[in-house]
């Protein structure tokens, strides 16, 4: 009885939340525990699971909020822009630095090239609808894709570029794991320090078996969530 009086409350606060606005106030923990008739230890639990789910968001001192909904992204391989477009986004880039360097041991290792080979670093902040979700650092040989500007990386996909250039990606293997924002990204992605986020890093390769690029990203845990099929 009293775990489907627990639904049910959690069920009505959503509900609340589904006719607010992002950015919107709920109402104070004690008006809405007297409202619904339970009590705020009970009220607090289905907070609680909806910040879970990212539907609302708990900001200290200040009250409670209903939230900004999460991007899923598919674990498919998919570009962060064919990826937003997908989900009815405008996905843009924002270069951040742009750089020629030798690969040295750890890069060259991931590229599989010679220590001493020159390779492009790319740091871009890509945005969902104006919106910062992603800082993006990409390592790619330097004698595959030329020397670069940065606005050649501002209006469309790498891998769009890639093509043009007569690379096509044919397989990669990427790794996911949490991670908290350090204070250098948490500035670039305008979240509070040490927020939690998610660290991909993505190896890609063409298909004659060449090391195409090695990707690392740090993607805003409070607007991402991951999803996937299981057969």
């Amino acid at each position: 009885m009293q775990q489907a009086k627990y639904h049910s409350i959690r069920d009505e606060i959503r509900d609340l939340i589904a006719d607010l606005q992002v950015g919107d106030a709920l109402p104070p923990e004690r008006s809405l525990a007297s409202e619904l008739g339970v009590s705020r230890m009970t009220l607090r639990r289905a907070i609680d699971e909806l910040a879970r789910e990212g539907l609302i968001v708990r900001r200290q001192g200040a009250g409670t909020y209903v939230a900004e909904p999460k991007v899923s992204q598919s674990l498919a391989a998919t570009s962060f822009s064919q990826d937003m477009r997908e989900r009815g986004m405008v996905p843009t880039s924002r270069t951040l630095s742009l750089e020629q360097l030798q690969a040295g041991p750890q890069l060259g290792r991931r590229l599989e090239i010679s220590p001493s080979e020159r390779i492009v670093r790319i740091v871009r902040l890509r945005l969902a609808d104006a919106a910062p979700m992603a800082i993006e650092t990409l390592y790619v040989p330097l004698d595959l894709i030329g020397p670069l500007e940065p606005r050649d990386l501002e209006d469309g996909s790498f891998y769009d570029l890639l093509a043009q250039k007569g690379v096509v990606i044919d397989h990669g293997v990427q790794s996911i794991e949490p991670t908290v924002t350090d204070e250098g990204e948490s500035e670039v992605l305008d979240v509070p320090l040490r927020s939690p986020a998610f660290l991909f890093e993505r190896a890609t390769w063409d298909a004659d078996g060449r090391a195409v690029e090695f990707v690392r990203s740090v993607y805003r845990g409070d607007r991402y969530r991951l999803t996937t099929e299981l057969y």
